[in-house]
Protein backbone atom coordinates (compact mmCIF):
# COMPACT_ATOMS: atom_id res chain seq x y z
CA UNK A 1 0.00 0.00 0.00
CA UNK A 2 2.01 2.65 -1.27
CA UNK A 3 -0.14 5.20 0.25
CA UNK A 4 0.83 3.50 3.90
CA UNK A 5 4.69 3.67 3.31
CA UNK A 6 5.81 6.63 1.34
CA UNK A 7 8.99 8.15 2.06
CA UNK A 8 8.47 9.72 5.05
CA UNK A 9 11.99 9.57 6.38
CA UNK A 10 13.53 12.18 4.04
CA UNK A 11 10.16 14.39 5.10
CA UNK A 12 11.51 14.02 8.55
CA UNK A 13 15.11 13.44 8.62
CA UNK A 14 14.93 10.55 10.58
CA UNK A 15 18.46 8.80 9.70
CA UNK A 16 18.42 5.95 12.39
CA UNK A 17 21.97 4.39 11.23
CA UNK A 18 22.93 0.88 12.97
CA UNK A 19 26.27 2.27 13.96
CA UNK A 20 26.49 4.05 17.78
CA UNK A 21 29.00 6.41 18.97
CA UNK A 22 28.39 7.04 22.18
CA UNK A 23 25.42 5.84 24.26
CA UNK A 24 24.25 2.36 22.61
CA UNK A 25 20.42 4.03 22.00
CA UNK A 26 22.31 6.81 20.34
CA UNK A 27 20.05 8.55 17.63
CA UNK A 28 21.00 10.73 15.16
CA UNK A 29 19.86 14.61 16.07
CA UNK A 30 15.86 15.55 14.66
CA UNK A 31 15.98 17.99 12.23
CA UNK A 32 14.55 21.69 13.01
CA UNK A 33 11.10 21.10 11.57
CA UNK A 34 10.73 18.18 13.12
CA UNK A 35 11.27 19.42 16.64
CA UNK A 36 10.56 22.76 16.49
CA UNK A 37 8.12 23.21 13.88
CA UNK A 38 5.70 20.05 13.38
CA UNK A 39 2.99 18.48 15.54
CA UNK A 40 0.92 21.55 15.60
CA UNK A 41 -2.27 20.01 14.27
CA UNK A 42 -3.75 16.33 13.53
CA UNK A 43 -2.09 16.56 9.69
CA UNK A 44 1.21 16.54 11.65
CA UNK A 45 0.10 13.91 13.77
CA UNK A 46 -1.27 11.98 11.06
CA UNK A 47 2.32 12.08 8.85
CA UNK A 48 4.33 11.18 12.19
CA UNK A 49 1.74 8.30 12.89
CA UNK A 50 3.48 6.94 8.97
CA UNK A 51 6.80 7.64 9.72
CA UNK A 52 6.14 5.02 13.09
CA UNK A 53 5.10 2.48 11.00
CA UNK A 54 7.72 3.25 8.42
CA UNK A 55 9.88 2.77 11.29
CA UNK A 56 8.49 -0.83 11.92
CA UNK A 57 8.65 -1.36 8.31
CA UNK A 58 12.43 -0.74 8.55
CA UNK A 59 13.31 -3.56 10.74
CA UNK A 60 12.52 -5.72 8.06
CA UNK A 61 14.34 -3.64 5.36
CA UNK A 62 17.26 -2.46 6.61
CA UNK A 63 19.10 -5.38 5.76
CA UNK A 64 19.19 -6.99 9.57
CA UNK A 65 18.73 -10.23 10.86
CA UNK A 66 14.78 -10.47 10.41
CA UNK A 67 12.64 -11.59 12.77
CA UNK A 68 10.61 -14.41 10.94
CA UNK A 69 13.91 -15.67 9.36
CA UNK A 70 15.45 -15.64 12.69
CA UNK A 71 12.19 -17.66 14.61
CA UNK A 72 12.56 -20.06 11.82
CA UNK A 73 16.66 -20.94 11.72
CA UNK A 74 15.71 -21.17 15.75
CA UNK A 75 12.94 -24.37 15.19
CA UNK A 76 12.82 -27.55 14.08
CA UNK A 77 11.10 -26.26 11.35
CA UNK A 78 14.27 -24.94 9.40
CA UNK A 79 18.37 -25.42 9.16
CA UNK A 80 20.47 -22.59 8.86
CA UNK A 81 21.56 -23.22 5.25
CA UNK A 82 23.44 -20.19 3.38
CA UNK A 83 26.04 -20.91 1.03
CA UNK A 84 28.56 -23.32 1.47
CA UNK A 85 31.59 -20.92 1.87
CA UNK A 86 29.83 -18.16 3.55
CA UNK A 87 30.22 -17.53 7.50
CA UNK A 88 28.67 -18.97 9.63
CA UNK A 89 26.80 -16.52 11.70
CA UNK A 90 23.00 -18.70 10.95
CA UNK A 91 24.65 -22.00 12.47
CA UNK A 92 25.35 -20.06 15.40
CA UNK A 93 21.44 -19.50 15.58
CA UNK A 94 20.37 -22.56 14.45
CA UNK A 95 22.65 -24.21 16.92
CA UNK A 96 22.37 -22.42 19.90
CA UNK A 97 26.68 -22.58 19.71
CA UNK A 98 28.69 -19.60 19.86
CA UNK A 99 31.51 -21.87 19.15
CA UNK A 100 30.65 -21.94 14.98
CA UNK A 101 31.89 -18.68 14.58
CA UNK A 102 33.38 -16.84 17.78
CA UNK A 103 33.63 -14.07 16.05
CA UNK A 104 29.82 -13.09 15.23
CA UNK A 105 29.38 -11.72 18.67
CA UNK A 106 27.06 -8.66 17.13
CA UNK A 107 24.66 -10.66 14.59
CA UNK A 108 21.71 -8.84 16.23
CA UNK A 109 23.11 -5.17 16.46
CA UNK A 110 22.04 -4.08 13.15
CA UNK A 111 18.45 -5.38 14.37
CA UNK A 112 18.68 -4.09 17.87
CA UNK A 113 19.03 -0.45 16.66
CA UNK A 114 16.76 -1.15 14.12
CA UNK A 115 14.39 -2.00 16.45
CA UNK A 116 15.00 0.73 18.79
CA UNK A 117 14.70 3.72 16.28
CA UNK A 118 11.46 2.07 15.06
CA UNK A 119 10.77 2.95 19.28
CA UNK A 120 12.07 5.95 19.24
CA UNK A 121 10.00 7.35 16.85
CA UNK A 122 6.74 5.93 18.73
CA UNK A 123 7.51 7.29 21.77
CA UNK A 124 8.30 10.66 20.17
CA UNK A 125 4.94 10.73 18.58
CA UNK A 126 3.31 10.08 21.66
CA UNK A 127 5.36 12.43 23.83
CA UNK A 128 3.60 15.34 21.64
CA UNK A 129 0.32 14.28 21.15
CA UNK A 130 -1.06 16.46 24.14
CA UNK A 131 0.96 19.55 22.59
CA UNK A 132 -0.53 19.19 19.30
CA UNK A 133 -4.13 21.08 18.13
CA UNK A 134 -6.48 18.22 17.16
CA UNK A 135 -9.18 21.04 17.18
CA UNK A 136 -11.25 19.07 19.65
CA UNK A 137 -11.26 15.58 17.96
CA UNK A 138 -11.01 13.38 20.54
CA UNK A 139 -11.62 10.07 18.58
CA UNK A 140 -8.57 11.19 16.05
CA UNK A 141 -6.11 11.76 19.00
CA UNK A 142 -6.93 8.64 20.46
CA UNK A 143 -7.19 6.60 17.12
CA UNK A 144 -3.89 8.01 16.31
CA UNK A 145 -2.39 6.95 19.65
CA UNK A 146 -3.93 3.54 19.62
CA UNK A 147 -2.01 2.52 16.32
CA UNK A 148 1.34 3.89 17.66
CA UNK A 149 0.83 2.02 20.61
CA UNK A 150 0.18 -1.05 18.77
CA UNK A 151 3.18 -0.86 16.77
CA UNK A 152 5.45 0.08 20.38
CA UNK A 153 4.07 -3.12 21.51
CA UNK A 154 4.56 -5.61 18.29
CA UNK A 155 8.31 -4.25 18.48
CA UNK A 156 8.82 -4.82 21.84
CA UNK A 157 7.07 -8.64 21.92
CA UNK A 158 9.58 -9.03 19.69
CA UNK A 159 12.56 -7.75 20.96
CA UNK A 160 11.50 -9.13 24.56
CA UNK A 161 10.87 -12.97 22.57
CA UNK A 162 14.60 -12.94 21.18
CA UNK A 163 16.53 -11.17 24.01
CA UNK A 164 14.21 -10.89 27.05
CA UNK A 165 16.47 -8.58 29.16
CA UNK A 166 16.16 -5.31 27.21
CA UNK A 167 15.83 -1.59 28.06
CA UNK A 168 12.38 -0.67 28.54
CA UNK A 169 11.98 2.83 26.57
CA UNK A 170 8.61 4.95 26.85
CA UNK A 171 9.91 8.13 26.29
CA UNK A 172 11.71 9.53 22.96
CA UNK A 173 15.26 9.31 25.43
CA UNK A 174 18.68 8.32 24.78
CA UNK A 175 19.36 7.55 28.61
CA UNK A 176 21.62 4.76 29.13
CA UNK A 177 18.76 2.42 30.54
CA UNK A 178 19.62 -1.02 32.13
CA UNK A 179 17.38 -4.40 31.16
CA UNK A 180 13.74 -4.55 32.44
CA UNK A 181 12.54 -7.13 33.95
CA UNK A 182 10.74 -8.90 31.09
CA UNK A 183 7.72 -9.07 33.09
CA UNK A 184 7.68 -4.92 32.70
CA UNK A 185 8.00 -5.28 29.44
CA UNK A 186 4.99 -7.41 28.43
CA UNK A 187 3.37 -5.12 30.93
CA UNK A 188 3.53 -2.17 28.62
CA UNK A 189 2.78 -4.55 25.60
CA UNK A 190 -0.62 -5.65 27.49
CA UNK A 191 -1.10 -1.77 28.21
CA UNK A 192 -0.25 -0.38 24.91
CA UNK A 193 -2.70 -3.67 22.84
CA UNK A 194 -5.60 -3.29 25.20
CA UNK A 195 -5.19 0.70 24.56
CA UNK A 196 -5.16 0.32 20.94
CA UNK A 197 -8.12 -2.37 21.10
CA UNK A 198 -10.32 0.15 22.84
CA UNK A 199 -9.37 3.51 21.16
CA UNK A 200 -9.63 2.54 17.12
CA UNK A 201 -12.42 2.29 15.91
CA UNK A 202 -14.11 -0.87 14.50
CA UNK A 203 -14.72 1.11 11.25
CA UNK A 204 -11.56 2.95 10.89
CA UNK A 205 -9.68 0.42 8.24
CA UNK A 206 -12.55 -1.93 6.97
CA UNK A 207 -11.29 -5.00 5.03
CA UNK A 208 -14.01 -3.89 2.50
CA UNK A 209 -11.50 -1.26 1.87
CA UNK A 210 -7.85 -2.98 1.96
CA UNK A 211 -7.07 -1.54 -1.05
CA UNK A 212 -6.99 1.88 0.76
CA UNK A 213 -6.33 0.93 3.82
CA UNK A 214 -4.15 -2.67 3.85
CA UNK A 215 -1.63 -2.69 6.87
CA UNK A 216 -3.16 -0.04 8.92
CA UNK A 217 -3.45 -1.41 12.05
CA UNK A 218 -7.16 -2.51 13.44
CA UNK A 219 -9.02 -2.95 16.91
CA UNK A 220 -9.23 -6.85 15.85
CA UNK A 221 -5.30 -6.81 15.05
CA UNK A 222 -4.59 -5.48 18.58
CA UNK A 223 -7.31 -8.17 19.79
CA UNK A 224 -5.03 -10.91 18.40
CA UNK A 225 -1.70 -9.77 19.16
CA UNK A 226 -2.98 -9.11 22.51
CA UNK A 227 -3.96 -13.20 22.39
CA UNK A 228 -0.86 -14.21 21.16
CA UNK A 229 1.07 -12.37 23.74
CA UNK A 230 -0.92 -13.88 26.31
CA UNK A 231 -0.40 -17.33 25.36
CA UNK A 232 3.34 -17.03 25.07
CA UNK A 233 4.39 -15.35 28.50
CA UNK A 234 1.60 -17.55 30.45
CA UNK A 235 2.91 -20.26 28.58
CA UNK A 236 7.06 -19.82 28.85
CA UNK A 237 6.75 -18.14 32.66
CA UNK A 238 4.04 -19.94 33.63
CA UNK A 239 2.34 -16.62 35.39
CA UNK A 240 -0.91 -14.86 34.64
CA UNK A 241 0.15 -11.95 36.11
CA UNK A 242 -0.55 -9.21 32.85
CA UNK A 243 -3.17 -7.44 34.30
CA UNK A 244 -5.58 -9.25 31.64
CA UNK A 245 -7.62 -12.20 32.16
CA UNK A 246 -7.53 -15.06 29.96
CA UNK A 247 -11.83 -14.42 29.93
CA UNK A 248 -11.00 -10.80 28.30
CA UNK A 249 -8.46 -12.05 25.62
CA UNK A 250 -10.74 -15.04 25.06
CA UNK A 251 -13.70 -12.52 24.27
CA UNK A 252 -10.68 -10.53 22.17
CA UNK A 253 -10.31 -12.91 19.90
CA UNK A 254 -14.47 -13.95 19.98
CA UNK A 255 -15.21 -10.27 18.54
CA UNK A 256 -13.09 -10.65 15.74
CA UNK A 257 -14.34 -14.00 14.80
CA UNK A 258 -18.17 -12.44 15.19
CA UNK A 259 -16.98 -9.41 13.88
CA UNK A 260 -16.92 -11.08 10.01
CA UNK A 261 -14.31 -8.87 8.90
CA UNK A 262 -12.26 -11.87 8.16
CA UNK A 263 -12.57 -14.93 6.56
CA UNK A 264 -10.06 -17.98 5.34
CA UNK A 265 -9.35 -18.59 1.75
CA UNK A 266 -10.73 -21.04 -0.21
CA UNK A 267 -7.40 -22.53 -1.18
CA UNK A 268 -4.27 -22.93 0.93
CA UNK A 269 -1.82 -22.25 -1.45
CA UNK A 270 -3.68 -19.05 -2.52
CA UNK A 271 -1.85 -17.09 0.13
CA UNK A 272 1.61 -17.63 -1.23
CA UNK A 273 2.46 -16.16 -4.74
CA UNK A 274 5.22 -18.77 -5.43
CA UNK A 275 2.95 -21.47 -4.39
CA UNK A 276 0.15 -20.22 -6.28
CA UNK A 277 1.85 -19.10 -9.39
CA UNK A 278 2.01 -20.89 -12.63
CA UNK A 279 4.79 -20.37 -15.19
CA UNK A 280 3.52 -19.59 -18.77
CA UNK A 281 6.68 -20.39 -21.04
CA UNK A 282 4.86 -19.32 -24.25
CA UNK A 283 4.20 -16.23 -23.36
CA UNK A 284 7.29 -15.86 -20.60
CA UNK A 285 4.30 -14.97 -17.93
CA UNK A 286 3.49 -15.90 -15.01
CA UNK A 287 -0.68 -16.99 -14.62
CA UNK A 288 -1.30 -15.13 -11.16
CA UNK A 289 -4.82 -15.90 -11.37
CA UNK A 290 -4.32 -18.43 -8.64
CA UNK A 291 -3.00 -16.08 -5.75
CA UNK A 292 -5.69 -13.94 -3.24
CA UNK A 293 -2.99 -11.13 -3.22
CA UNK A 294 -1.42 -8.91 -0.62
CA UNK A 295 -4.55 -7.65 2.20
CA UNK A 296 -6.92 -10.77 1.15
CA UNK A 297 -9.89 -11.57 3.88
CA UNK A 298 -7.31 -13.75 5.92
CA UNK A 299 -4.94 -11.21 6.39
CA UNK A 300 -5.64 -9.84 10.25
CA UNK A 301 -2.28 -7.43 10.10
CA UNK A 302 0.94 -7.41 7.85
CA UNK A 303 4.27 -6.65 7.18
CA UNK A 304 3.89 -4.11 3.94
CA UNK A 305 6.61 -3.62 1.55
CA UNK A 306 7.15 -1.86 -2.00
CA UNK A 307 9.52 -2.91 -4.46
CA UNK A 308 11.05 1.09 -4.94
CA UNK A 309 14.12 0.09 -2.31
CA UNK A 310 17.50 1.40 -4.10
CA UNK A 311 20.88 1.85 -3.26
CA UNK A 312 20.56 5.27 -2.39
CA UNK A 313 18.51 5.17 1.06
CA UNK A 314 14.95 4.49 -0.43
CA UNK A 315 14.63 1.44 2.05
CA UNK A 316 11.16 0.29 1.83
CA UNK A 317 11.63 -3.23 0.49
CA UNK A 318 10.99 -7.30 1.81
CA UNK A 319 15.24 -7.57 2.61
CA UNK A 320 14.88 -10.61 3.56
CA UNK A 321 12.89 -12.46 1.18
CA UNK A 322 16.41 -12.54 -0.72
CA UNK A 323 17.89 -15.27 1.69
CA UNK A 324 15.16 -17.82 1.02
CA UNK A 325 15.61 -18.32 -2.51
CA UNK A 326 17.32 -20.82 -4.58
CA UNK A 327 21.61 -20.79 -4.58
CA UNK A 328 22.54 -20.08 -7.61
CA UNK A 329 19.08 -21.65 -9.37
CA UNK A 330 16.35 -19.58 -11.16
CA UNK A 331 13.22 -22.42 -11.73
CA UNK A 332 10.29 -20.95 -12.49
CA UNK A 333 8.57 -19.72 -10.24
CA UNK A 334 10.94 -20.07 -8.05
CA UNK A 335 13.45 -17.85 -7.76
CA UNK A 336 17.05 -16.94 -6.85
CA UNK A 337 18.62 -16.09 -3.85
CA UNK A 338 21.39 -17.05 -0.91
CA UNK A 339 19.98 -20.70 0.23
CA UNK A 340 18.83 -19.97 3.80
CA UNK A 341 16.15 -21.80 5.70
CA UNK A 342 16.66 -25.06 4.33
CA UNK A 343 13.76 -27.19 5.16
CA UNK A 344 14.42 -30.01 8.07
CA UNK A 345 13.00 -33.29 6.96
CA UNK A 346 11.13 -34.43 10.09
CA UNK A 347 9.20 -31.07 9.29
CA UNK A 348 7.94 -32.51 5.71
CA UNK A 349 7.59 -36.05 7.21
CA UNK A 350 5.03 -34.53 9.36
CA UNK A 351 2.34 -33.72 6.98
CA UNK A 352 -0.06 -36.17 5.83
CA UNK A 353 0.18 -37.39 2.69
CA UNK A 354 -3.39 -35.86 1.64
CA UNK A 355 -2.75 -32.49 3.38
CA UNK A 356 -2.58 -30.08 0.53
CA UNK A 357 -0.73 -27.57 2.95
CA UNK A 358 2.44 -30.30 2.68
CA UNK A 359 3.11 -28.92 -1.58
CA UNK A 360 1.84 -25.63 -1.03
CA UNK A 361 4.45 -24.69 1.76
CA UNK A 362 7.11 -26.77 0.78
CA UNK A 363 9.34 -26.78 -2.26
CA UNK A 364 10.18 -30.69 -2.77
CA UNK A 365 13.63 -30.02 -5.35
CA UNK A 366 13.85 -33.27 -6.60
CA UNK A 367 10.27 -34.31 -7.44
CA UNK A 368 9.55 -30.86 -8.87
CA UNK A 369 12.36 -31.32 -11.07
CA UNK A 370 14.21 -28.53 -9.91
CA UNK A 371 17.83 -28.82 -11.57
CA UNK A 372 21.20 -28.85 -8.88
CA UNK A 373 24.30 -28.81 -11.18
CA UNK A 374 24.38 -25.16 -9.83
CA UNK A 375 23.01 -25.51 -6.76
CA UNK A 376 24.49 -28.53 -4.69
CA UNK A 377 28.13 -27.54 -4.89
CA UNK A 378 26.73 -24.04 -3.45
CA UNK A 379 24.40 -24.73 -1.01
CA UNK A 380 25.19 -25.50 2.87
CA UNK A 381 22.95 -28.26 4.57
CA UNK A 382 20.89 -29.27 1.47
CA UNK A 383 18.36 -31.30 2.43
CA UNK A 384 15.94 -31.25 -0.90
CA UNK A 385 13.63 -29.14 0.40
CA UNK A 386 12.91 -25.60 0.54
CA UNK A 387 10.23 -23.19 1.89
CA UNK A 388 7.50 -21.91 -0.48
CA UNK A 389 5.80 -19.92 1.41
CA UNK A 390 8.71 -17.03 1.54
CA UNK A 391 10.03 -17.63 -1.40
CA UNK A 392 11.45 -15.05 -4.57
CA UNK A 393 10.08 -15.65 -8.16
CA UNK A 394 10.75 -15.87 -11.35
CA UNK A 395 9.80 -15.96 -15.38
CA UNK A 396 9.67 -19.28 -17.54
CA UNK A 397 13.05 -17.17 -19.08
CA UNK A 398 15.15 -16.91 -15.55
CA UNK A 399 14.12 -12.72 -15.36
CA UNK A 400 13.31 -12.32 -11.62
CA UNK A 401 10.21 -11.49 -10.99
CA UNK A 402 10.51 -8.46 -9.26
CA UNK A 403 9.53 -4.62 -9.91
CA UNK A 404 11.60 -1.53 -9.17
CA UNK A 405 15.10 -1.24 -10.24
CA UNK A 406 14.52 -5.01 -11.31
CA UNK A 407 17.56 -6.35 -8.72
CA UNK A 408 16.49 -9.74 -6.69
CA UNK A 409 18.57 -8.61 -4.26
CA UNK A 410 16.64 -5.79 -2.95
CA UNK A 411 13.13 -5.20 -5.37
CA UNK A 412 11.56 -7.88 -3.46
CA UNK A 413 8.19 -6.66 -1.98
CA UNK A 414 6.02 -9.64 -0.65
CA UNK A 415 4.37 -8.76 2.66
CA UNK A 416 5.10 -10.34 5.47
CA UNK A 417 1.72 -11.67 7.38
CA UNK A 418 2.19 -10.92 10.82
CA UNK A 419 -1.21 -12.80 11.45
CA UNK A 420 -3.80 -14.92 9.55
CA UNK A 421 -7.16 -15.65 10.51
CA UNK A 422 -6.55 -19.01 10.95
CA UNK A 423 -4.36 -18.11 13.57
CA UNK A 424 -7.32 -16.25 15.29
CA UNK A 425 -9.10 -19.31 15.01
CA UNK A 426 -7.05 -21.95 16.66
CA UNK A 427 -5.88 -19.42 19.50
CA UNK A 428 -9.60 -18.95 20.55
CA UNK A 429 -9.67 -23.13 20.42
CA UNK A 430 -6.87 -22.96 23.01
CA UNK A 431 -8.31 -20.32 24.80
CA UNK A 432 -10.59 -22.38 25.85
CA UNK A 433 -14.09 -21.18 23.79
CA UNK A 434 -17.21 -23.17 23.49
CA UNK A 435 -16.82 -23.37 19.26
CA UNK A 436 -13.32 -24.67 19.80
CA UNK A 437 -14.03 -27.41 17.76
CA UNK A 438 -15.74 -25.81 15.29
CA UNK A 439 -13.12 -23.08 15.06
CA UNK A 440 -10.33 -26.39 14.96
CA UNK A 441 -12.77 -27.79 12.29
CA UNK A 442 -12.77 -24.87 10.16
CA UNK A 443 -9.11 -24.73 9.51
CA UNK A 444 -9.01 -28.15 9.00
CA UNK A 445 -12.16 -28.14 6.49
CA UNK A 446 -10.89 -25.65 3.58
CA UNK A 447 -8.21 -28.20 3.55
CA UNK A 448 -10.41 -31.49 2.99
CA UNK A 449 -9.13 -32.95 5.84
CA UNK A 450 -11.52 -34.48 8.21
CA UNK A 451 -12.69 -33.42 11.49
CA UNK A 452 -10.41 -34.79 14.97
CA UNK A 453 -11.08 -33.94 18.02
CA UNK A 454 -9.76 -30.54 19.68
CA UNK A 455 -6.85 -31.20 22.61
CA UNK A 456 -4.45 -29.18 23.30
CA UNK A 457 -2.13 -31.68 21.19
CA UNK A 458 -4.36 -31.49 18.98
CA UNK A 459 -4.12 -27.52 18.08
CA UNK A 460 -0.30 -27.43 18.72
CA UNK A 461 0.12 -30.61 15.71
CA UNK A 462 -1.82 -27.89 13.53
CA UNK A 463 -0.25 -25.09 14.67
CA UNK A 464 2.90 -26.51 13.43
CA UNK A 465 1.53 -27.46 9.93
CA UNK A 466 -0.66 -24.71 9.59
CA UNK A 467 2.09 -21.76 9.97
CA UNK A 468 4.73 -23.71 8.98
CA UNK A 469 7.84 -20.80 7.76
CA UNK A 470 6.08 -17.86 9.37
CA UNK A 471 7.63 -16.91 12.27
CA UNK A 472 5.20 -18.66 14.38
CA UNK A 473 6.80 -22.75 15.67
CA UNK A 474 9.37 -21.39 17.91
CA UNK A 475 7.53 -19.63 20.17
CA UNK A 476 5.09 -22.03 20.40
CA UNK A 477 7.56 -24.68 21.22
CA UNK A 478 9.18 -21.95 24.24
CA UNK A 479 5.49 -21.79 25.19
CA UNK A 480 5.30 -25.35 25.91
CA UNK A 481 8.55 -25.36 27.89
CA UNK A 482 12.19 -24.66 27.75
CA UNK A 483 12.35 -28.98 28.60
CA UNK A 484 9.82 -29.48 25.77
CA UNK A 485 11.62 -26.91 23.20
CA UNK A 486 15.36 -28.57 23.72
CA UNK A 487 14.00 -31.87 23.32
CA UNK A 488 12.14 -31.06 20.42
CA UNK A 489 14.77 -29.46 18.34
CA UNK A 490 17.31 -31.04 19.23
CA UNK A 491 18.47 -33.85 16.70
CA UNK A 492 20.82 -35.14 14.30
CA UNK A 493 20.49 -34.70 10.66
CA UNK A 494 22.27 -35.61 7.54
CA UNK A 495 23.10 -33.44 4.97
CA UNK A 496 24.68 -32.22 2.36
CA UNK A 497 27.15 -28.79 2.33
CA UNK A 498 29.41 -28.39 -1.29
CA UNK A 499 27.58 -31.40 -1.97
CA UNK A 500 29.49 -33.63 0.20
CA UNK A 501 28.44 -35.32 3.10
CA UNK A 502 27.65 -33.20 6.33
CA UNK A 503 25.79 -33.18 9.34
CA UNK A 504 23.69 -30.94 11.04
CA UNK A 505 24.13 -31.31 14.94
CA UNK A 506 21.90 -29.62 17.56
CA UNK A 507 22.43 -30.33 20.94
CA UNK A 508 19.17 -29.46 23.42
CA UNK A 509 21.87 -28.73 26.66
CA UNK A 510 22.83 -25.30 24.44
CA UNK A 511 18.94 -24.44 24.37
CA UNK A 512 18.00 -25.18 27.90
CA UNK A 513 21.75 -23.37 28.92
CA UNK A 514 20.53 -19.96 27.09
CA UNK A 515 17.13 -20.35 28.38
CA UNK A 516 16.03 -20.11 24.63
CA UNK A 517 16.73 -16.43 23.96
CA UNK A 518 19.87 -14.64 22.16
CA UNK A 519 22.69 -12.98 22.64
CA UNK A 520 22.91 -9.47 23.45
CA UNK A 521 25.02 -7.64 20.34
CA UNK A 522 28.78 -6.84 22.07
CA UNK A 523 28.56 -3.65 20.53
CA UNK A 524 25.53 -2.29 22.91
CA UNK A 525 27.10 -4.07 26.22
CA UNK A 526 30.47 -2.30 25.20
CA UNK A 527 28.45 0.91 24.17
CA UNK A 528 26.78 0.85 27.59
CA UNK A 529 29.68 0.67 29.41
CA UNK A 530 28.54 -2.47 31.14
CA UNK A 531 24.86 -1.12 32.29
CA UNK A 532 24.02 -3.83 29.59
CA UNK A 533 25.10 -7.64 30.51
CA UNK A 534 25.45 -10.22 28.20
CA UNK A 535 22.20 -12.83 28.58
CA UNK A 536 22.72 -16.62 30.28
CA UNK A 537 24.76 -19.07 27.68
CA UNK A 538 26.01 -16.79 25.87
CA UNK A 539 28.96 -15.18 27.14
Amino acid sequence: MKPLFFHIAAFFGLAFGSGCSGSFLDIDPMTSILDQNFYKDINDAEMALIGCYDGYQRTASNGSFAFPVVSEVLSDNCFGGTGHGDGRNYQVLDRFDQAQSSADENIFNGTWTDYYAGIFRCNTLLSKLDGTDFSGNQAARNRIEGETRFLRALMYFDMVRLFERIPLLTEPTTENLPQADPTDTYKLIVEDLLFAADNIPADAYPKASAAQNDGRVTPYAAKALLARVYLFYTGYYGRDDLGVSKAQVLQGVEDIITSNEYRLVDDFKSLWPAASYVPEPETNTLDRSGYAGKGNSEVVFAQKFNNTQNYSGMVDGNAWLVLLGLRQTRFSPYGIGWGACTVNPRLVNAFSANDPRRNASILDIVAEGVPTRDLLPEQREYTGYMNKKYMPTALPDGTDDVGGEGDFMISQDQDYIVIRYADVLLMAAELGSHNAQEYFDQVRGRLGLGSRPVSQEAIMEERRLEFAFEGIRYWDLLRQGLNTAAATIAQTQHVLSGNAPDQVVIEGAKIQQKRGFMQIPMTQITLSKGVLTQNEGWN
